[in-house]
């Protein structure tokens, strides 16, 4: 039975050059208990279309022209903004792109989550708090009862997507609208939640609009899809149909661009060997990161630390790219926040060209660049497009507005952007855009470093390829090493080198990629592997957990083994 019909809605936002229409003409339809996946790449207007419906779009410079959406009989296009607001959290839940916008920095997740069940069931806060615990529990994240009493600060980019997917799920809506809700997460737990979902739709009988731009996604997920460019439906029908026979041109380029999890041969550069070799770009020896776990009971009785990173050591040779590959809250982040120097290793050395980072860091700055996970907190507000392109280049000493500006043009150009979003503020554009526009900033600088902490996962199939593809060629010409931080073994498989598996702040598996990827020897990274590949059987593994300890303690780390020229593993048991 069809309970919600959204029928021939525009959208216009306002620019300089006047109205210019996002969303035209959309119409689709779902019925009760189904799956409807809206695919299409960044800026086709799939989120505008739902913020739209929502009464979410900031108007000015959003305005909706016309058009009907009606969800059990009623128009949510004419209802008052009072009327909205009982609807979205009770009848209609919402998964956020950027759950570091959707969730409130100054409160505990655990009461933000509560605090929709107060509202929305009336419960009292006792019984708020521990539902809150037991969703959180549900979306598979650990110690859910300590977790909820932390702040959004404190959390994994992929823990804080998993609180707001348990706070939309909190009063069993009979709709849920999810803006890419698995971007930010690893394979595992991706593959857990997508379950979640189903099982919540057997459940409650619910409906499901999911946004995303992941065809493998929408093939384990999807009953319908329905494929957007330009702000218009080009296709539409059964998920079969649209994904094994497409008509639309666009859809057809669109699946064809869909990375391949195979892995690819990627040739590395090796320079000639000297009497006195050249110190790799970056090497990590024994690293260790902890932090205090919780407060100090007693004063005079110190706090248990929890071991980020565990004695992690490595090395990235000039024109390599390692990516390093886990859950979130592995450690992945850790590292590359004791690299930039933003966290003080507990012991370890962090060696940047043959310096440690100790004494190297002020000369070092401008020459490690990193490109952050949420672009939405990682670019000023304030700044037009080309303004935090430029940054660094303005901080290196380049003042000439001019030059910037056309520097700034040049980088839109090479990540796939066009230049009439130069003058755009951060907020009006589209997730994949900033995610974009964090890497063009990087680039600015010709770095000798680069760090990407999650670089591509807010883009689609046909923008990621281009991404990597670009990666790759100015890697090739000015020899770059690159340290990148993902849970997709599809992009793992295109871009690195080599990868390392990083299981509760430790390395279970490092090796070239093709060896890692074809034949796996921990029981971890067959997991993670057969999870990324859909395998609805797999056992994720989240038992366990980072040592805990006192600060300075140092247990005997086990030895990797070779197992194949350059593939180390750990003997570890899962537990």
């Amino acid at each position: 039975m069809t309970f919600f019909t959204v029928k021939d809605l525009r959208t216009q936002i306002l620019t300089r050059m006047g109205p210019r229409t996002v969303v035209d003409d959309l119409s689709f339809s779902i019925n009760e208990g189904e799956v409807l996946a809206i695919i299409g790449e960044s800026g086709s207007g799939k989120s505008v279309a739902m913020q739209s419906i929502m009464g979410l779009l900031p108007s000015p410079p959003g305005l909706v022209t016309s058009g009907t959406a009606l969800f059990e009989g009623r128009d949510l296009l004419m209802l008052r903004e009072s009327e909205l607001r009982k609807l979205r959290g009770s009848r209609i839940g919402m998964i956020f792109q950027e759950p570091m916008s959707a969730l409130n920095p100054m409160m505990p997740v655990g009461d933000q989550i509560a605090e929709t069940i107060v509202t929305h069931r009336g419960a009292g806060w006792s019984a708020a708090r521990a539902e809150a615990v037991r969703l959180l529990d549900r979306v598979q994240i650990p110690d859910a009862a300590g977790r909820a009493r932390m702040h959004p600060g404190a959390l994994s980019g992929g823990m804080r997507q998993r609180v707001v997917i348990a706070a939309a799920l909190a009063c069993k809506p009979s709709l849920i609208i999810a803006d890419e809700p698995t971007t930010a997460l690893d394979a595992t737990v991706q593959a857990e939640i997508l379950a979640l979902l189903r099982e919540l739709k057997a459940e409650v009988g619910c409906a499901v609009i999911f946004i995303t731009h992941d065809v493998s996604v929408v093939r384990q997920i999807a009953d319908k899809v329905l494929v957007m460019q330009s702000g218009s439906a080009v296709e539409t029908g059964s998920r079969d149909d649209v994904l094994d026979n497409p008509q639309a041109p666009y859809t057809k380029t669109l699946i064809a661009a869909a990375i391949p999890a195979t892995p690819r041969a990627v040739k590395l550069k090796i320079s000639p060997k000297t009497a006195d070799p050249a110190p790799p770009p970056l090497a990590i020896e024994d690293l260790i990161v902890s932090y205090s776990s919780k407060a100090a009971m007693v004063a005079w009785r110190p706090a248990p630390r929890l071991f980020a990173v565990d004695g992690i050591s490595f090395t990235v040779e000039a024109g390599e790219t390692l990516a390093l590959v886990g859950e979130s809250g592995s450690g992945k982040t850790t590292i590359a926040r004791a690299i930039l120097g933003l966290v003080q290793p507990e012991a370890g050395r962090v060696r940047l060209n043959g310096k440690d980072i100790s004494s190297a860091h002020q000369s070092l700055q401008g020459r490690v660049q990193f490109v952050f996970q949420d672009p939405q907190s990682s670019l000023d507000p304030r700044y037009r497009a080309w303004q935090s392109i430029t940054e660094p280049l303005l901080i290196a000493g380049e003042t000439n507005p001019m030059v910037l500006r056309d520097k700034a043009a040049d980088l839109l150009a090479q990540v796939g952007l066009d230049i009439s979003l130069l003058d755009r503020l951060t907020h009006e554009l589209s997730g994949g855009q900033r995610q974009r526009l964090g890497i063009a900033r990087a680039l600015s600088v010709a770095p000798q470093l680069m760090i990407a902490d999650e670089a591509v996962s807010a883009l689609d199939a046909t923008t990621k390829l281009k991404v990597l593809d670009l990666l790759q060629s100015i890697q090739e010409d000015i020899n770059l090493p690159i340290l990148f931080i993902t849970h997709d073994f599809a992009v793992v498989s295109r871009i690195a080198h080599r990868v390392a598996v990083m299981r509760f702040g430790r390395v279970v598996e490092i090796g070239p990629t093709a060896q890692v990827l074809e034949n796996p020897q921990s029981d971890y990274t067959k997991a993670l592997i057969a999870a990324a590949a859909g395998n609805p059987g797999v056992s994720t593994p989240m038992k366990g957990g980072h040592r805990l300890g006192s600060s300075g303690t140092q247990p005997v780390w086990r030895q990797m083994r070779e197992h194949a020229p350059g593939h180390f593993v750990t003997e570890e048991r899962m537990p």
